[in-house]
């Protein structure tokens, strides 16, 4: 069955569109990203290695390519020794209100999607959440939603917020986008999982399963969420949960590969893991970690600085040995506060 064809708005008028993964912890993973700087230089210096990725997501049953850019400004890439570029993510409502309105008067006719790196209650400023969608659908916004630093279900709690506030506005003609982490992330704090004691270098026993991202992508679109797809953390298979779930409200596409609650495992040598090729028992299995002394859930940093604080500005100039010692010393001036 070939995929829906058309406009990207027509699209998500007839149905779900499937977005694709996340491309800077997946290609950090594969060693063509470096973690800290998380610059996109594998674009020109790897280019087959980020093709390679994007055929992975395609496969798997994504129907958009999003262009790797993230962090190509003007700052991260000089303080790397790089040339410049300009995307980033957006905390702000605020800020983001600026491009929206930016790309309305640059790029006439060119559809506007934007999604805000927050959770459930609101941005770092403190601007509510669904107040937050509707400042966007203000500003000209065909799509809003959110996207990144939160587990799905934390993003669609979020995004939730968001359909019933821009519904309630009179924005009956804006559609609604939703990307999250492929990690599970209920302890987080107001920044998302950069809080956690895992990231970025431990956060695999964080990660969704499967069916957990079945049951997302079922969720969004009850919700009427049109555009679904994933960022950090989501990998191919990933994707193609997604698409699985959604084939029938996507004209019976199924994409390669599909686990069809592991229909295949009754070919299965084991007659144990032969049993284990139904719905039921991938739906309701909680899965273990392996480890019998870690904890189901961390405490996050709680620095509470956001734009504006010195240990937060952007520089071209590479982070000195007396900017790391400072926000050493400010670390464990907070727990000391904390205790």
């Amino acid at each position: 069955m070939p995929r829906s064809t058309g406009g990207f708005l027509e699209r998500l008028d007839r149905g779900p569109v499937i977005g694709d993964g996340g491309f800077v912890f997946a290609l950090e993973k594969r060693g063509y990203v470096q973690a800290g700087p998380w610059t996109p230089e594998a674009v020109i210096e790897h280019p087959e290695a980020v093709k390679q990725l994007h055929r992975e997501f395609l496969r798997a049953g994504s129907d958009i390519c999003q262009a790797f850019t993230f962090y190509a400004s003007e700052d991260k890439l000089k303080n790397r020794g790089h040339g410049a570029g300009n995307h980033g993510y957006y905390e702000h409502v605020e800020e983001a209100e600026w491009h929206v309105e930016a790309v309305k008067e640059f790029m006439p006719g060119v559809p506007v999607c934007v999604s805000l790196c927050i959770n459930e209650t609101s941005d770092v400023h403190g601007v509510p959440t669904g107040e937050c969608g509707v400042k966007l659908a203000r500003a000209g916004a065909d799509v809003v939603g959110i996207n990144c630093h939160f587990d799905p279900f934390r993003c669609l709690a979020a995004t939730k917020e968001m359909v019933a506030a821009v519904k309630k506005a009179g924005f009956d003609k804006v559609h609604f986008m939703i990307q999250p982490l492929g990690y599970m992330t209920p302890d987080a704090s107001v920044q998302g999982f950069i809080d956690l004691p895992e990231f970025p270098f431990a956060l695999e026993p964080r990660v969704c399963t499967r069916f957990e991202m079945m049951r997302y992508a079922r969720e969004a679109y009850d919700a009427g969420i049109r555009f679904i797809g994933g960022c950090c953390g989501f990998e191919p298979y990933h994707i193609r949960a997604l698409s699985e779930e959604l084939s029938k409200e996507r004209g019976g596409y199924m994409p390669v590969g599909a686990v069809n609650y592991g229909k295949f495992l009754e070919k299965h040598t084991k007659p144990w893991v032969r049993a284990r090729a139904s719905k039921e028992y991938w739906q309701t299995l909680k899965p273990g970690t392996g480890r019998p002394y870690s904890a189901s859930l961390s405490r996050s940093d709680q620095w509470g600085v956001t734009a504006g604080h010195e240990l937060v500005k952007q520089h071209e100039e590479e982070t000195t040995k007396e900017e790391l010692e400072s926000g050493l010393a400010f670390k464990k001036q907070i727990m000391k506060e904390a205790i």
